[in-house]
């Protein structure tokens, strides 16, 4: 049994177990096993949401009841198994389908802000289709895509959501060119240390249809990136910051 499935009956089990409990539970934990299972509830409940839309709870639950009381169930361990199997199929098939649709949109939205964005004065379009603007000017040297730098940077989205920023973390990440996502390799050598740009990544210098998180696939990237120091090859480099990283 896949591992979705298994939280996702869990899920249910911790339902049934607790009945008509669960309410008087929500209002009052008396006692350290009730604490316990209302967050076992809690957490497995967060696997059952995904797939609230594809179940009939009463359903499920006479099922765990029967299974569990040894009573003849409505079906075979066989008959379970090709309806497993099947409902898989279709369960991957239905995100694969949203996750195309969200792939097509993203994409339409960032080629539809660049082609605007690209006559937006202080604006300037490498051939590679990366966009970017001059937001504090400095006269300090460029890194090499061999280089290894450390900045300071703060990602969104098309629609102006915040997904990672070394700034809220108050620490700055330091990371080699050649590891991390394209935009970033190109960008980070046209500016000189002591400046700040903004950049404006198209999907296919970001991360394509593998948009991990909350980036989503095709997504357009937007970062605010300074450019703190090129960190000589004596100084022990940390680890690449999570989001401009490649996957």
């Amino acid at each position: 049994m896949s591992k979705f499935l298994q939280k996702s009956l869990t899920a249910a089990a911790v339902v049934a177990a607790l009945g008509t409990a669960g309410a008087a539970f929500a209002q009052e934990l008396k006692t350290d096993k009730d604490k316990v299972s209302y967050m076992v509830g809690m957490d497995v409940g967060k696997g059952l949401s995904s797939i609230k839309d594809e179940i009939d709870m009463a359903v499920v639950i006479q099922a765990l009841q029967a299974t569990v009381k040894g009573d003849k169930t409505a079906l075979s361990q066989e008959d379970a198994l090709k309806v497993r199997q099947d409902f898989m199929t279709k369960l991957q098939a239905k995100r694969a389908a949203e996750e195309k649709v969200k792939a097509e949109t993203n994409k339409k939205a960032g080629d539809e802000f660049l082609a605007k964005n690209k006559s937006k004065k202080g604006v300037t379009t490498t051939a590679s289709g990366l966009q970017y603007e001059v937001v504090k000017s400095a006269t300090g040297p460029k890194p090499k895509d061999t280089d290894t730098v450390q900045v300071h940077y703060t990602g969104t989205l098309l629609d102006g959501t915040k997904f990672d920023s070394s700034v809220d973390r108050g620490e700055p990440a330091t990371f080699p060119l050649k590891g991390v996502i394209p935009g970033w390799t190109e960008g980070l050598q046209l500016m000189p240390v002591g400046s700040k740009y903004k950049f404006y990544i198209p999907s296919n210098l970001a991360y394509g249809e593998n948009g991990p998180g909350p980036i989503g696939p095709n997504a357009m990237l937007t970062f605010e990136v300074e450019l703190i120091k090129i960190v000589p090859p004596t100084e022990t480099a940390a680890p690449a910051p999570a989001e401009p990283a490649k996957k």
